[in-house]
């Protein structure tokens, strides 16, 4: 072999060698990037799209009472504690009533000078007319001076138990008088109605542990998507596995805003108590407000645009082409398609910036993608439907 031959055999093997060399760094350095921004493929699938409303609340009772004393005073007897059982009517309570039976005597006491006056006038047969007048206004100082009375014995407005006392014996209780709540009716004076604020005034405060409900707020969005009578699952925080049906019972008409964010308050009836619940328990409230079954569906994910168009991204002989669909019901995760694809096409979808391919992407009911997988459609959404390959 000639010596420039022999050269030119080095060099071509040079060459080869720096050319694997890059090949292989290049290679591994792409392999390397981060997949901000990379992209899956999925199989739109046919199945059932299921939109719910969900919600935090808390077990409240659907009857209570706020009981006040009518008239102010000294406590001098508190006879039940809470946790106790009481009937509607049952003494619950007094305060020093000495004033106000001092005042009822006085009242009477007019009321009998007044009678007195006109039974002279009427005698004379004079004008009895002032005298009426007179005796009419003691009598309706005799009748507020028996309330004052009966008001210094506090009764309970309702059956229920005791769920707290707002005083001591000894001490000094307001004669605010009782007011009115849910479940309950008002009246006037230590036989008034009941109230559900659980930062009542009252002396007392009484609910019925046997009719609980669900109180609980929702998104101004998801208000419109609701109305009375739609049937809901409950389930509890501190009760594992605990879970009931109920029915949305009421939306507020007026809403609630903090810090610009606005809600409005709904009460669930439950259909079944399970064991352990209790006033303020936590519970998770989820409603289904729209269900569309046998379609067309593809994670929400892939879906852009808004108003009437709407587009997605498929894959036809390797490349990307835009195709305008026509949408239907968008559910938990999955959106329903009712034109424009057909169960099997594969759609294009961008992941998070913040997805690799160690981690995964949220489909509809619950699915990912894995790193370099597939997507899973199961659940509420796809039924366990496979979706797709990844890319």
């Amino acid at each position: 072999m000639s010596p420039a031959l022999v050269v030119n055999v080095v060099l071509a093997l040079a060459v080869a060698g720096a050319g694997a060399w890059a090949y292989t760094s290049f290679g591994r350095a792409e392999a390397a990037e981060p997949t901000s921004g990379t992209t899956r493929t999925v199989a739109a699938a046919q199945g059932t799209v299921t939109a719910t409303v969900s919600a935090s609340g808390t077990v409240r009772s659907s009857a209570t009472a706020s009981a006040s004393f009518g008239t102010s005073g000294t406590v001098t007897d508190i006879r039940v504690k809470v946790g106790d059982k009481v009937k509607k009517g049952q003494v619950l309570a007094t305060v020093d009533d000495t004033a106000a039976q001092r005042k009822l005597d006085a009242a009477r006491a007019d009321l009998d000078a007044a009678q007195a006056a006109l039974d002279r006038a009427e005698d004379a047969g004079g004008d009895t007319s002032e005298a009426e007048a007179q005796v009419s206004q003691a009598e309706t100082a005799v009748d507020e001076a028996q309330d004052g009375v009966a008001g210094a014995t506090l009764k309970a407005p309702r059956a229920g138990t005791i769920t707290a006392v707002n005083g001591t014996v000894g001490g000094q209780a307001s004669g605010s008088g009782s007011t009115g709540g849910n479940g309950s009716t008002g009246g006037n004076g230590s036989t008034g109605g009941g109230s559900d604020d659980t930062s009542s005034d009252g002396f007392m405060d009484i609910a019925d542990l046997t009719k609980l409900e669900v109180s609980a707020s929702v998104s101004e969005t998801d208000a419109t998507k609701l109305k009375a009578g739609q049937a809901g699952t409950v389930t509890w925080n501190a009760l594992p596995g605990a879970q009931t049906s109920g029915k949305l019972a009421t939306i507020d008409p007026n809403a609630t805003s903090e810090n610009n964010v606005v809600t409005y308050g709904v009460t669930f009836t439950l259909d079944k108590l399970p064991d352990g619940v209790r006033v303020g328990q936590s519970v998770n409230v989820s409603v289904t407000v729209g269900q569309a079954e046998n379609v067309v569906y593809v994670t929400s994910a892939a879906v852009t645009g808004g108003g009437n168009r709407h587009v997605v991204t498929v894959l036809e002989n390797g490349q990307r082409v835009t195709r305008q669909v026509e949408i239907g019901l968008e559910g938990d995760g999955a959106t329903e398609i009712r034109s424009g694809l057909a169960a099997g096409d594969q759609v294009v979808v961008t992941l998070p910036s913040t997805t690799s391919n160690q981690g995964g992407f949220t489909g509809p009911g619950g699915g990912v993608f894995p790193g370099g997988g597939g997507f899973s459609g199961g659940g509420r959404n796809g039924g366990g439907a496979r979706l797709g390959g990844g890319r």
